[in-house]
């Protein structure tokens, strides 16, 4: 970005996040950006078309072709067509915008999280909340600062018949829960290899690396394969893991661990994935733990969850009294010695991410983040977990966290992975 637009900038986020946002009334509409138009962008497009009280007004992407995707799939929805652009910091300088919603890639979820705030705009950020540890607590930090509504796009949460799960877990249906698993057995074929080749027209792939190391464009690193590498990714952990380790310490009522140990590999496969495409990963808190598998290749299906064609996703709770099965299907709960099916419940087809979407604006517009189902310090303690396990696995031993939950105990290279080297001038900031 040229200089006077950053001064421009700088300027605007200076502004008090009360001054900077118009007031909305109850009926009020709110006026939505979506930065981020790849595939996960889309899904958000269609969702927001659906929620009552709200238009889409402008539209964020460093790929040329999918802004203009977006906005004829927005038109096309029967709405105005909103207004484009290539940099999201200018985006947040539009006072059409009252909200953001940013389905972007890992390494970004803080800096435009945060650079939204400051700009006086309400933020829905995709999960998981951040990318490390660090950029966590700076965006609780500057939810608080600048008094903004943030939301984790854990769609879970406000998805009725886990949110009616949870409720008879902790009212123990099966007795004190000793013990939540969470599997990702999701089938992800190799990536292959492929050369840096000279950036495609309309990419501004500096935009695109951001707060992550300058490097040549690689398609295998554009698009969704961007989990995959440990710059701009966290690995299925981190991305349909997530999910899985939010529904295991929301049921069991925990937050950090006393301890963590992650163990696995990438295996089979000899292509360019720099994560493990099979991890396992065990997280003590005393009196209960939590354990998550992934499972990228071929695999049988966990037990009581079924596989929903090449996947078997979801949680299995376990409790002195017997043990409940849940996933995007419903939920089973089987209790005593025979492990007799006791309650077997159906969930209903539902658009879950428009339920949430809803339930944000809520948030917006009552201006109290208790309204939100998954708020910023929820999504980013669920973000942690995965965070914990990747640098276990990366410094390849167990890992005990001292009492404060935000730094591990004698250990300084697992805790230098709590945080990243920033590449300027897109650096997650220590006072924001």
């Amino acid at each position: 970005m040229q200089n006077e637009n950053r001064r421009t900038f700088v300027r605007t986020v200076a502004i008090t996040a009360a001054s900077a946002s118009r007031i909305l009334g109850a009926n009020d509409r709110v006026n939505v950006a979506v930065v981020g138009l790849g595939g996960r962008g889309r899904a958000h497009m269609q969702a927001w078309s659906t929620v009552p009280g709200t238009r889409i007004s402008a539209l964020c992407d460093v790929d040329q072709a999918a802004l203009e995707r977006g906005q004829t799939q927005v038109s096309r929805n029967g709405a105005e067509k909103p207004a484009g652009y290539a940099d999201m910091r200018k985006l947040f300088e539009d006072k059409n915008v009252d909200a953001v919603s940013m389905p972007l890639p890992n390494h970004w979820h803080a800096l435009s999280a945060i650079w939204a705030c400051q700009a006086g705009k309400d933020v829905y950020i995709e999960k998981p909340a951040c990318y490390n540890v660090f950029e966590g607590r700076k965006m609780i930090e500057a939810a608080r600062k600048y008094k903004r509504m943030v939301q984790v796009g854990s769609q879970s949460r406000s998805t009725p018949h886990k949110m009616e799960a949870i409720a008879k877990l902790q009212g123990g249906v099966i007795g004190k829960l000793y013990q939540a698993k969470g599997v990702c057995y999701k089938r992800r074929k190799s990536i292959g290899r492929k050369p840096d080749e000279p950036v495609p027209p309309g990419v501004d792939w500096d935009l695109f690396l951001g707060p992550a190391p300058k490097r040549a464009y690689n398609e295998l690193r554009f698009k969704y394969n961007w989990h995959w590498f440990w710059d701009t990714g966290n690995g299925d952990i981190g991305n349909q893991g997530v999910h899985e380790m939010d529904l295991a310490r929301w049921a069991l009522g925990v937050g950090m661990p006393k301890s963590v140990v992650s163990t696995g590999g990438k295996y089979a496969y000899n292509d360019d994935q720099e994560t493990p495409n099979t991890q396992l990963a065990r997280f003590d808190y005393g009196d209960s733990e939590i354990i998550f598998d992934v499972h990228g290749l071929i695999t049988d299906h966990d037990g009581a969850l079924p596989f929903d064609g090449q996947n078997c996703v979801g949680n299995v709770y376990y409790g002195l009294d017997g043990y409940m099965a849940l996933d995007d299907k419903g939920y089973q709960i089987y209790k005593g010695e025979k492990r007799e099916l006791v309650e077997d419940v159906k969930a209903e087809r539902k658009n879950t991410t428009a339920l949430h979407m809803e339930n944000f604006i809520k948030g917006v517009k009552s201006r109290n983040p208790k309204d939100l189902s998954a708020e910023i310090e929820i999504g980013v303690i669920s973000a942690d977990l995965c965070h914990l396990a990747n640098i276990s696995y990366r410094v390849k031993r167990r890992l005990e966290l001292d009492p404060s939950g935000e730094k591990f105990r004698n250990d300084a290279e697992a805790n230098k992975l709590l945080t990243r080297d920033y590449r300027k001038p897109y650096v997650v900031p220590e006072n924001v």
